[in-house]
C-alpha cells in the first residue's frame, strides 16, 4: 500500500468515525431532553442491542444473511424504516430545546427498549 493510499484511507476513516451514529444521537437526545440520569438505562439498552446482534451473529445468522441476499435486504430495510420513523418522530417533536429537564420523564424500561431497538436494528 502506497503512502498516498494509506493517507486517503486514514482520512476517510477519521471522517467516518467523527460522524455520530443513530445510537449516539438517540442517547444524546434523551440526555438533553430528560437530563443526564437517562444515560444509564440508555447504556444498558445499547449494550443489550450490541449483545443481541453479537449473539445472533455467533448463532449463524450472519452466515444466513451472507448466503441469502433477500433476507439481508429485508433486514436492512426493516432497520432503515425504523430509523426513518425515529427521524420523522424527532422532526415532529418541534425541535425545541428546553433549559430544564422534562417532568414527564419516559420510564427507564421504555428508554432501554428504545435503545435496544435502535442498536439491534441499525443497518
Amino acid at each position: 500500500m502506497t503512502i498516498e493510499a494509506w493517507a486517503a484511507f486514514a482520512a476517510a476513516s477519521a471522517i467516518l468515525l467523527i460522524i455520530p451514529g443513530p445510537t449516539i444521537l438517540l442517547v444524546v437526545s434523551y440526555a438533553l431532553g430528560q437530563g443526564w440520569r437517562t444515560a444509564l438505562p440508555m447504556a444498558v439498552g445499547v449494550a443489550l442491542g450490541d449483545f443481541t446482534a453479537m449473539t445472533l451473529s455467533m448463532l449463524g445468522i450472519g452466515a444466513l444473511l451472507a448466503a441469502s441476499a433477500t433476507v439481508f435486504t429485508a433486514l436492512k430495510w426493516a432497520g432503515a424504516a425504523y430509523l426513518v420513523y425515529l427521524g420523522v418522530k424527532l422532526f415532529r417533536s418541534g425541535g425545541r430545546l428546553d433549559a430544564e429537564p422534562r417532568t414527564d420523564a419516559t420510564p427507564a424500561v421504555r428508554m432501554m427498549a428504545h435503545a435496544w431497538l435502535v442498536t439491534a436494528l441499525n443497518p
